[in-house]
């Protein structure tokens, strides 16, 4: 077989504001594989067929003096995130080809991997979309089942707010809440998304850019926890607002992402009200309860009594576009790059 080509999305140069596509990452066609005669080292080859798109991206678009929890990504080489695969060929005892994975991995049609400990092969017994994979049951679930499970306390009938409440996070944050027993409180930024908020079981969803968080937050009465993706002047709302004892499960701060970072005014109240906050980063979550959310979550969503919604992009050229949706909340759903079929 002639070589093919084996685009990739290349990090470029470190965005000062939000990253531009054709800028801060370029598509590239320059790369060629023989898928016939490449060399697996004992590994595998995977073709990627659908790439998850996270506000997290934005904070490994860095220079490498700038320390994080995460190391940055590298000028010039392939940026990376979650998706599925396909196997194609494969030198390692335990993948055949068809084996379909799920793993951290660039951004590229084709890649060849050697650490396989990093792949989990992907038995889809409920027959779900490969996208799922990387949104709702992949680290985006994952994110909101552990934390949950790990931070809420949750009681029967205490009030719950999330920000970012359509979001791949956020939305299943407000049903696991709800399971709870819960009051929930969901916000986000178009009516379109308050309308899957509802969707998803929210007694109070709310158009944040129509009406004032604080004022939503007064109304109702106040919030016993505080699921947050913002940061800024949503999260110095919920401070304001939390009741005595209150619970903040602190997942990301989208608002600073692009801008700097900002400041919090009332974190007074963290005393004040002895309140407690909970940062985390997922994967250090994974090893307590991954099995439980692969045996549960999948069939969840099979079932439909977990509901998820996605915003496709078709082909590996629009990840830029995809990427810069994300920062600035334009797009409608969890967001995927479907690089091929299969």
């Amino acid at each position: 077989m002639a070589p093919v080509t084996n685009a990739r999305v290349i990090f470029n140069s470190v965005p000062e504001g939000y990253p531009e596509p054709g800028k801060t990452t370029v598509y590239d066609t320059t790369q060629t594989i023989d898928l016939d005669i490449a060399p697996l080292n004992g590994g595998v080859l995977l073709k990627i067929l659908e790439v998850s798109v996270d506000p997290y991206l934005r904070g490994r678009m860095r220079a490498p003096t700038k320390k994080s929890y995460s190391p940055p990504f590298t000028l010039g080489e392939p940026i990376a995130n979650y998706v599925v695969a396909v196997v194609v060929k494969s030198e390692k005892e335990g993948f055949k080809k068809g084996d379909h994975v799920y793993g951290f991995l660039p951004f590229a049609n084709y890649t060849i991997v050697t650490a396989t400990e990093q792949l989990r092969i992907l038995d889809n017994k409920h027959n779900l979309p490969w996208s799922v994979y990387v949104g709702a049951a992949g680290m985006p679930g994952k994110t909101a089942y552990m934390a949950w499970k790990e931070h809420s306390y949750a009681k029967k009938g205490e009030t719950v707010y999330v920000s970012t409440g359509a979001g791949p996070v956020g939305s299943l944050v407000i049903q696991l809440a709800k399971q709870s027993g819960c009051r929930v409180i969901g916000s986000a930024g178009s009516d379109e998304k308050v309308a899957f908020m509802k969707e998803c079981g929210a007694d109070v969803a709310f158009n944040y850019k129509t009406e004032s968080v604080r004022d939503v937050l007064e109304r109702e009465g106040g919030i016993d926890i505080y699921w947050d993706n913002v940061g800024g002047e949503t999260l110095d709302a919920a401070l304001e607002f939390s009741k005595l004892g209150g619970r903040f499960i602190e997942c990301g701060m989208i608002s600073g992402y692009n801008t700097g970072g900002t400041v919090t005014k009332n974190l007074f109240h963290v005393v004040a009200k002895s309140l407690s906050i909970y940062g985390f980063i997922v994967s250090r979550l994974y090893e307590k309860y991954e099995t439980q959310f692969y045996e549960e979550v999948p069939q969840l969503l099979a079932e439909g009594k977990l509901k998820y919604s996605e915003h496709v992009w078709e082909g590996l050229d629009k990840a830029g576009e995809a990427i810069l949706a994300v920062q600035k909340g334009t797009n409608k759903a969890k967001a995927v790059v479907k690089v091929a079929q299969e």
